[in-house]
């Protein structure tokens, strides 16, 4: 009878592809800790404050902080009013990158955050759950001759929650308000050199537009990009994983389908997961770099749904498979109480994905969280998706608990059993619960890292080196992946061997009455792997 590789491999073997698929892991960390840079980049921008006293303001030219066509500039506000200049000929300039730099299509997408310096006056005072509205238009150009051409407009509403420190007293006049960052702008691609961005803040009383908003004093903006460095050390190893899950997942398949049985649901279940894997490895990222593709977000923000939505089943149907009792588990429709959570809860994080960065592939100023309706959708798919994921890892735990326990108890009759077939099985077992710690060791890998990587400054310094914890975060939970998806379909795969049919009752020291006890649920020779069928067999009796 034909069992799995890792029914038939040698405790020594194992060992050995362990310590290999170790080694990969620890290059994985490192590649990330000592040769990528940090993930991402922050840089501050102050805006410049223009003047443009034309009509239409938005419908006529762009205007420039610096440079040699650059606005005519406001020092302060109290300038503007010496000056009889109005709020709404008032326009906030900011240029990216910063003078004598340029953007590169490998920094893959732009995020900024605002930040709004508000000063405290008597009778300009700031109202409770004010709102701010923000008439934006970014544009972009590729030299530094060339005209300025759109890529976005529009009018956005943003709520302010600031604090004050001191009393609201004449003493305290000048003094800025606390406030928390505000989300501006997303976009998923950095095709062009330059960006321009202008931002106005109409005033209209009779309408109660920025009416009761505090005296404004500047605005700051926080852009975060991708780093180049990293970005090449990422793609690196997109493009070298890719054949190497490709390869095994082709080698697992032919060696399924050379089997005169039909594949059984464990076995589907780990070529979907190396499908899926693929998925995510396929570096068409590379294409980002010649190609205005602003919706390489949403793309990978798909792609890895789809992964751990297909490696969270297979975890249910792992467990399922080895459950050792009666029930019939070798379909799909046997698990949908564990499945449907992760279905439910993969469509609400989608919904939600494509609430937020779908819509900003038309408007890269739009934020779901801005509006009191959007932020309760929002808060609903999340919810609803958060207790999707209790739910499952609740019917995880309990089925990881059962199948140990039916282990354990299943154990009390191998002493009945010859010495080379209790030996055989022993193995069999030790390598089920090897392969369920190192499942667990996996996941809790994941939630560490995320941890350590959230909590510390970003880089350890040893002596000299310097390790990006983030970047090793990264690179070595991605490897990490790639090597247990590349271990399941190496281990879990037919093995060539034909244990019990290349050596004869004799040579195991098992009588007639045992082998029937062990092999009465075989069919053929191609049959179930050899765990799966102890475990009906003893489930039976």
């Amino acid at each position: 009878m034909a069992g799995a590789i890792i029914e038939n491999m040698s405790t020594r073997k194992l060992c050995i592809v362990g310590g290999i698929l170790l080694v990969f892991q620890v290059i994985a960390f490192l590649v990330g800790g000592l040769i990528a840079p940090s993930p991402t980049t922050a840089v501050p921008y102050m805006s410049v404050k223009c003047i443009d006293v034309r009509k239409n303001h938005h419908k006529t030219k762009w205007l420039m902080p610096w440079g040699p066509n650059h606005c005519k500039k406001l020092k302060d506000f109290d300038e503007a009013v010496s000056r009889q200049i109005e709020a709404n000929d008032i326009v906030f300039a900011v240029h990216v990158p910063l003078p004598t730099k340029e953007m590169s299509p490998w920094f893959q997408f732009m995020l900024f955050i605002m930040q709004l310096d508000i000063a405290f006056k008597m009778d300009n005072d700031l109202k409770e759950n004010a709102e701010i509205t923000l008439d934006v238009s970014l544009a972009y150009r590729d030299d530094t001759f060339s005209d300025w051409e759109e890529i976005a407009h529009a009018i956005e509403n943003r709520k302010l929650k600031c604090t004050f420190g001191s009393p609201k007293t004449l003493e305290s006049e000048g003094r800025h308000y606390d406030c928390d960052f505000l989300p501006f702008m997303e976009i998923g691609s950095v095709a062009h050199k330059y960006y321009l961005i202008n931002i106005r803040l109409p005033v209209n009383e009779r309408k109660g537009i920025n009416v009761g908003i505090g005296e404004i004093k500047d605005i700051r903006l926080v852009g975060i990009h991708q780093n180049g460095g990293f970005t090449k050390v990422w793609f690196a190893m997109k493009t070298f994983l890719t054949p190497s899950i490709l390869i095994i997942m082709v080698w697992y398949w032919r060696r399924i389908t050379l089997m005169t049985r039909a594949p059984v649901l464990l076995e589907k279940v780990i070529f979907a997961l190396g499908i899926s894997m693929t998925f995510i490895n396929i570096p068409v990222e590379w294409f980002s770099i010649g190609f205005d593709w602003t919706w390489m977000l949403l793309f990978g923000d798909i792609r890895q749904g789809i992964f751990y939505a297909m490696l969270l089943s297979f975890w249910i149907i792992f467990c399922g498979e080895h459950m050792m009792d009666q029930s019939e588990r070798n379909r799909l429709s046997g698990y949908w109480k564990q499945v449907g959570p992760i279905a439910v809860g993969s469509f609400c994080l989608f919904i939600f994905d494509m609430c937020e960065r779908g819509v900003q592939l038309k408007n890269p100023f739009y934020s779901i969280w801005t509006t009191e309706v959007g932020t309760e959708l929002a808060m609903a798919f999340i919810i609803v998706a958060g207790i999707c994921l209790c739910l499952y890892f609740l019917f995880l735990c309990f089925m990881v608990f059962q199948v140990f326990r039916n282990i354990s108890g299943k154990q009390s009759s191998l002493p009945a059993m010859s010495k080379a077939r209790r030996l055989h099985y022993e193995g069999l077992i030790f390598r089920f619960k090897f392969l369920m710690l190192i499942t667990l060791a996996c996941a809790a890998m994941t939630v560490i890292f995320f941890i350590v990587s959230q909590v510390t400054e970003g880089h350890w310094k040893w002596g000299d080196i310097t390790i990006q914890v983030n970047s090793a975060f990264f690179t070595g939970i991605y490897g990490m992946w790639n090597l247990y998806v590349f271990a399941l379909m190496f281990l879990y795969a037919p093995s060539h061997k034909n244990y019990g049919e290349d050596q004869s009752n004799g040579d195991l020291g098992v009588n007639s009455g045992e082998e029937l006890q062990l092999t009465t649920t075989i069919t053929h020779v191609d049959g179930p792997t050899e765990v799966y069928k102890l475990a009906r067999k003893e489930a039976q009796e």
